[in-house]
């Protein structure tokens, strides 16, 4: 039977995928948690989960923790302008422990966005298929909790200001995202593959109106100049290089870069996507328990 390995599996997303491995049934034993720390993931380890210390950031670290690497789930890393020295680490160490396959979770629309976080994914694509191993490319598209988790700020205010014009933006529940690489973990297939996932779209005014329908308090959207939304951004305390940073982003939304038609999230998963509404109403009950 296979390994799977999840890096960085005490994340959000790689704890997900963890849990549907077990869900699934997978053995636990079958199963190696790499987290950076192991007490975090004590629960798991009660399971029967072997969980391993790997810190991206610790070479060392993470070539003895894929010592026996099979099928090994790699999460990007978490921190801009860190990620290519992070996923060497990782490459290196998966393949020097004899990994069959590295599944990465890359960024929606990798091979032409404009998107400010695409470099560095893409240069772990080049870095993947240049190791030798072979390579599934989950390219994800935004998660619908970027937007959850901003719920008090658009209730405060009573608008979502941005600059992503009307440009559409396929999203997903994190957990959706979790299930579809799952599915690609426990295939037989062999090759190299890319999957372009994402849910149905929506654009920044239609986020809103669901967020007023769920909330019952109005909130629209105000679509501002990118350089008037530096301004907004910095008026709420950021710094000039992450204002600009975040306002490229939504430059890019408009362009059209976090948007997919592909239904290759649907069929991994084996339902509809979970719709935005419903994510929206599971974070506001958590809010208002």
């Amino acid at each position: 039977m296979p390994t799977y390995t999840v890096t960085a599996a005490s994340g959000q997303l790689g704890r997900l995928a963890v849990e549907e491995l077990l869900a699934r049934g997978v053995a636990a034993q079958d199963v190696v948690a790499v987290v950076r720390t192991p007490s975090k993931a004590a629960d798991l380890a009660d399971r029967g989960v072997q969980v391993r210390e790997g810190d991206y950031d610790r070479s060392e670290t993470m070539t003895a923790a894929l010592h026996d690497a099979d099928r090994v789930l790699m999460i990007s890393g978490p921190t801009a302008g860190q990620r290519i020295p992070q996923h060497t680490n990782v490459i290196e160490a998966a393949k020097a422990g004899g990994a069959t396959r590295i599944f990465y979770t890359s960024i929606l629309n990798a091979d032409d966005t404009t998107n400010p976080l695409a470099g560095e994914h893409q240069e772990t694509e080049r870095l993947l298929r240049a190791s030798g191993v072979p390579v599934v490319l989950l390219r994800n598209g935004w998660y619908d909790e970027n937007y959850t988790g901003q719920l008090d700020q658009y209730l405060e205010h009573g608008e979502i200001v941005g600059a992503a014009g009307d440009g559409r933006i396929s999203a997903a529940a994190r957990q959706d995202y979790a299930v579809a690489a799952v599915a690609t973990l426990l295939q037989d297939e062999s090759g190299d593959r890319t999957y372009e996932l994402g849910g149905p779209s929506f654009d920044m005014s239609e986020l809103a109106a669901v967020v007023s329908e769920v909330s019952g308090k109005t909130v629209a959207y105000r679509d501002v100049p990118a350089a008037e939304y530096v301004a907004v951004l910095r008026s709420n305390g950021l710094d000039e290089g992450t204002a600009e940073f975040v306002a490229s982003i939504d430059s890019s939304i408009a362009h059209g870069d976090l948007e997919t038609h592909s239904d290759a999230l649907a069929e991994l998963i084996g339902r509809p996507v979970t719709p935005l509404a419903d994510v929206v109403r599971a974070a506001w009950s958590q809010r208002n328990p």
